[in-house]
């Protein structure tokens, strides 16, 4: 993890409800550059609420998104990409018949001279950031259908740090990946830590947590349990906070 004074984005005392019911419920946690802070809670814990809130899918009822340091207004996931901010989700969001190169550009194509899709242009940018992340990766003419699951989060990272991402969003993204696949992410989130992204990693998996991040934001009914470096809790710590809701004892002043 970077050592900078200022966080790259700052979430604080976020509420927000849905007929009546507090989803989120004054929660506040922060990003630096260049590290990987984890949010665990049940199903209904509000985890997926909150970060909508920072990609734009969901406006807050109240609290404040500062990125950088200044006020950020996100009122939509287009509000969201104009602050650097891009989010991963478990589906990819790819189109399986177009290939690497197609999915990277899709809806941003280069063009010539001509106003002509420039085919070959894409295909040499998708194979400099992929030589940047995913060295091993060679399939830039196979359909991403035929790509493995590791594979595939790889273009969707190139996809978004391509286009000057700073802050990811990334749902569950070893969820049904076997070992290989599941140390592939992992190497391209170490990459992309040491380029100083921040990466806000949603997953239900308190030993791909330990593994993948430095801070574990936990949360339970919408209120925010407590923020904690896995290196100095175990995962049944963890376990415990999202379970009983409690902080670990020997972490409690």
């Amino acid at each position: 993890m970077t050592d900078t004074s200022t966080p790259l984005v700052e979430l604080k005392d976020i509420s927000i409800a849905f007929g009546g019911i507090k989803a989120v419920d004054h929660v506040s946690v922060d990003l630096y550059p260049g590290e990987v802070v984890g949010l665990l809670g049940h199903n209904g814990a509000g985890k997926s609420t909150l970060i909508k809130c920072l990609s734009g899918a969901y406006q807050m009822d109240s609290g404040e998104v500062l990125v950088n340091g200044q006020h950020a207004t996100i009122n939509n996931p287009r509000d969201a990409r104009n602050y650097n901010i891009e989010t991963i989700y478990q589906t990819l969001a790819l189109a399986d018949n177009l290939d690497a190169a197609s999915n990277l550009f899709l809806g941003r194509e280069l063009t010539n001279a001509m106003g002509l899709v420039d085919d070959a242009a894409m295909e040499a940018e998708t194979r400099k950031i992929m030589g940047r992340l995913n060295p091993n990766f060679q399939k830039f003419s196979a359909p991403v259908s035929a790509l493995s699951g590791g594979q595939r989060q790889s273009v969707a990272i190139a996809r978004a740090v391509y286009f000057n991402a700073r802050i990811l969003i990334m749902d569950e993204p070893t969820a049904a990946l076997g070992p290989q696949e599941t140390q592939m992410v992992a190497e391209l989130i170490d990459e992309l830590k040491r380029q100083g992204l921040g990466i806000f990693l949603i997953d239900h998996d308190v030993h791909q947590v330990k593994a993948l991040c430095d801070r574990a934001a936990v949360m339970k009914n919408g209120k925010l349990v407590g923020v904690v470096k896995v290196d100095e809790v175990s995962e049944d710590d963890i376990l415990a906070m999202i379970i009983a809701g409690k902080q670990p004892e020997h972490l409690v002043a």
